[in-house]
């Protein structure tokens, strides 16, 4: 069979090959849409606690947080900031790196599965997993980049 056949079986090697030139050759996009992914969680969160803020502060009120009012804005403040890095690619590695941060913080505050009653244990588990996975996506974001398509990549361009 003629290797440029573009009806060739795919083997196992073929078939990986093909995975790995389809990712070099939309990587940028995959970057971008990744980033956005990761970005909306933020802006959504920070959006939904500043359009209630009492709420927010409530929450963390509830879980012993000192100076919860204070601590309730930089919440808000960060996970903005953090959304907009990611969603536009500007600044992205700090973004990243804010974002990563946060993250640790929330879980550590929010997320302490084991002291929840049974009830409630899973769905804090599987909160907690999320923000392992969050925080590898922003160790990846941190390592590559925010590619092409963000500010990032316009200005490295000019």
């Amino acid at each position: 069979m003629a290797r440029n056949d573009a009806h060739e079986m795919m083997t196992p090697s073929s078939t990986a090959f093909a995975a790995d030139h389809v990712a070099m050759r939309t990587g940028d996009i995959c970057a971008l849409i990744g980033r956005v992914l990761l970005g909306w969680i933020f802006l959504m969160g920070g959006w939904s606690k500043l359009t209630n803020i009492g709420g927010f502060v409530g929450y963390l009120t509830s879980l012993h947080m000192p100076a919860p009012g204070f601590w309730g804005w930089v919440g808000v403040i960060v996970e903005l900031v953090v959304g907009f890095a990611l969603v536009f690619g500007v600044a992205a590695r700090y973004g990243a790196v804010l974002g990563f941060i946060f993250v640790i913080v929330a879980t550590a505050i929010a997320h302490r599965y084991w002291e929840y009653p049974a009830a409630q244990q899973l769905g804090q588990y599987i909160n907690f997993m999320k923000n392992i996975a969050i925080m590898g996506g922003m160790v990846l974001l941190f390592s590559t980049g925010a590619g092409r398509f963000s500010v990032d990549g316009w200005l490295k361009r000019r």
